[in-house]
């Protein structure tokens, strides 16, 4: 039977209290560099939470702290307009863990817990930075990411992640970074035909590499790019992840029946008088008959109404115009 030691004073009791072992989220230098690497990456269209919250989403629903924090992911997705949330922890058990959240109109779609090794934070590579707002082209070097349940879901998460604005050409110019994402050697026993989710083979390590472009004179119409490493710099360890609900998912896929081109083609049916703005927006026109105005119903005012002033009875003002010249003379 363990002892008991009861405090003697309130100062024996908050020394007691400050050994006990306690629950907390911390992160640590690695997860804080990473993710403030990863802001940079995404900005302007990224927000930072300084607060630490108590997140676990991938714990069991059937506990209290994983229902809640589905729930505050879904409140602070409403709340920010945030289709994606990357959340950093740290514990003995799960070093370094960056969680990847990925969310559907306002709820949880999907997730993939990682680890993050062999960090090289951006600061610490002397080179030139791309600017911030511009789109990055995304480079996946490994047959896996097509075959693989679980690295075809990490190519759409980081896709998803990096995603920016959608664009129909490419100014060469304005490639100015690139993300090259590389698996480490497969294991021979890692096949397609043995791909899934339930194999015991370790998965590989996935590799993030970001460099910035220089384009060089080829002597021909096309230039020879230069990569230059910018940062940053990790390896990702795949833990645990979650698979998409099939409905919402399929809610998630669902694209329109016509394309933009399409539309401003004026393909389709009943496409009369229709065009896609700038911002992407469906508009139409509506043509109406022609209006008699005179007919025009509008509302009455007692200021409005008609009285001696008004014009058109030219007798009546004549009249009036006499009689008082006529009063002045006999005065």
């Amino acid at each position: 039977m363990l002892r008991t030691v009861k405090p003697k004073n309130a100062r024996s009791k908050r020394a007691m209290d400050a050994r006990e072992p306690k629950e907390g989220t911390k992160t640590g230098e690695v997860l804080n560099g990473a993710m403030k690497d990863l802001m940079a990456l995404k900005r302007p269209d990224a927000i930072s939470f300084s607060k630490k919250n108590d997140i676990h989403p991938l714990d069991p629903q059937n506990t209290s702290s994983g229902s809640s924090s589905i729930s505050s992911l879904e409140f602070w997705a409403s709340k920010n307009d945030a289709s994606m949330f990357v959340i950093g922890q740290t514990s003995k058990k799960r070093p370094n863990d960056l969680t990847f959240v990925r969310m559907f109109d306002g709820k949880v779609l999907d997730i993939i817990e990682t680890g993050v090794e062999n960090y090289v934070s951006m600061e610490s590579i002397p080179s030139p930075k791309s600017t911030p707002g511009h789109k990055p082209l995304m480079h996946f070097a490994s047959e896996l990411f097509d075959t693989h349940p679980r690295f075809i879901q990490l190519k759409s998460m980081l896709m998803s992640l990096f995603n920016g604005e959608a664009v129909e050409s490419i100014y060469l110019k304005g490639l100015e970074h690139v993300i090259s994402v590389s698996l480490a050697p497969t294991p021979a026993t890692l096949n397609t035909a043995s791909s899934s989710t339930n194999s015991t083979t370790p998965l590989p390590k996935v590799h993030i590499r970001t460099y910035t472009t220089r384009l060089l004179s080829s002597g021909s119409r096309i230039p020879r790019v230069e990569l230059t490493s910018m940062g940053p710099s990790m390896d990702l360890v795949l833990r645990r992840h979650t698979n998409p609900d099939p409905e919402l998912l399929k809610q998630a896929m669902k694209r329109p029946k016509l394309k933009k081109t399409d539309v401003e083609k004026g393909l389709g049916k009943k496409r009369k008088s229709m065009e896609v703005d700038e911002m992407g927006d469906l508009r139409g026109k509506v043509h109406v008959g022609k209006q008699d105005l005179n007919k025009l119903q509008t509302r009455k005012m007692k200021g409005l109404k008609g009285g001696a002033f008004d014009v058109g009875d030219d007798t009546g003002d004549s009249d009036s115009d006499e009689k008082a010249s006529k009063k002045q003379k006999l005065s």
